[in-house]
């Protein structure tokens, strides 16, 4: 099979019937730890992976954009800059494209418009991020075509705010930001209060394995806001703008004035917040079994505290587990019910993570797992075409 980029161009030629001008890349990620802390102004340890989207685009002199993807065949996508209606009742993959652009022109910002050819070998629906990589890459463009000059942090912005008032989804700062600035075998380390970020190597003898559970992911993204919802309803409890200002100690002296569910949330977020710096400084020292411990302890919190993960998913982290000891890390990854599990290991114990998962996962759920074996990427960019 032809690589995206290739197959990015041919679907641009058929489409329409000339040469892209220049093709540009955005990553999915992967969160090695640090999860539903984002939308609380905590820390997350995301990296970006070897799956991308790719946009073939040629520029146009007036506000149109036309939009075609490989993986919806046959659609093509028209809107008008500045024009892009109300929020949709059911987002469609185009409207993470309009989001961005409404984001643009809510904030004053101009540009023309584009024809644009979207190719992606991100998993959908995986929880890796298909949707950022897509507001990324087509950000990334406009902002180089157009030579508008924003910071990769501030298309980042714009795509979240998109996200969030035009498609409705209330996601954290995390996705658009690991997209848009990934480095090569890094991990980012980000503050999502004030949108600081440090990037953390990952050593050479650690594997990074995503294990797609491939159950679906029924409910997920009401129940996301719904932990959205309860983490606030704490922070405005103790007078705080976020979780981020609360200490464990002052959630424990208040244990009785709360839900046993809203009391449960906050542990997670706040104990969340401590591990994800640790780990970074873990990973940063080459201190695995610190990491495999952080690991276990983020997925115990996540399954107990969050109620976030599914029985397919535990077993998957169990069997690997089982495997890896303290020669690497697992734990669910993404925002919940189902998914994907991410486990760095070493890379002695790759065969024998993939063997048990294809023997034992199976056999337990009846589900065929999807394994990815990865590698950190560099953040969103024009390709050479």
């Amino acid at each position: 099979m032809s690589n995206p980029a290739q197959r990015a161009n041919k679907l641009f030629v058929q489409t329409f019937g000339t040469l892209a001008d220049t093709l540009y890349f955005a990553p999915g990620r992967v969160n090695l730890i640090g999860e539903h802390t984002d939308y609380n102004d905590g820390f997350v340890l995301p990296a970006a992976i070897n799956f991308h989207t790719i946009i073939a685009i040629k520029r146009r002199e007036d506000s149109q954009f036309r939009a075609v993807s490989d993986a919806f065949p046959g659609e093509m996508k028209e809107w008008t800059f500045g024009e892009e209606g109300n929020k949709p009742e059911s987002p469609e993959w185009a409207d993470y494209l309009k989001g961005f652009s409404s984001a643009m022109a809510i904030s004053g910002l101009a540009t023309k418009g584009m024809d644009l050819a979207i190719v992606s070998n991100v998993p959908l629906g995986a929880g890796l991020s298909s949707s950022a990589a897509l507001e990324i890459a087509f950000g990334t463009a406009i902002n180089d075509v157009n030579q508008i000059q924003l910071s990769p942090l501030a298309i980042a912005q714009l795509a979240q705010r998109g996200e969030n008032h035009y498609v409705g989804c209330a996601c954290g700062i995390m996705d658009q930001m690991i997209s848009a600035l990934g480095q090569q075998d890094h991990a980012l380390l980000i503050d999502c209060l004030d949108l600081d970020s440090e990037a953390v190597s990952i050593p050479e003898n650690l594997s990074l394995i995503i294990i797609n559970s491939n159950v679906k992911r029924g409910l997920v993204e009401s129940e996301y806001n719904l932990r959205r919802e309860q983490c606030e309803q704490v922070a405005e409890h103790f007078q705080l703008d976020s979780l981020r200002h609360l200490e464990l100690a002052d959630l424990e002296a208040a244990k009785d004035q709360l839900s046993d569910v809203h009391y449960r949330r906050a542990k997670h977020v706040i104990t969340e917040n401590r591990r994800t710096q640790n780990a970074a400084w873990a990973l940063e020292s080459g201190n695995i079994s610190q990491l495999s411990t952080l690991m276990a302890e983020s997925h115990i919190s996540m399954r107990d505290d969050f109620e976030i993960t599914v029985p397919e998913i535990d077993f998957l982290v169990e069997i690997v587990s089982s495997v890896i000891a303290e020669r690497g890390g697992v734990r669910m990854t993404g925002g919940g019910f189902g998914g994907c599990v991410v486990a760095l290991v070493d890379h002695e114990l790759t065969d024998a993570v993939v063997e048990i998962v294809e023997q034992q996962y199976l056999e337990k759920t009846g589900i065929e797992a999807t394994i990815y074996l990865c590698s950190a990427s560099d953040g969103a960019k024009r390709l050479d075409n």
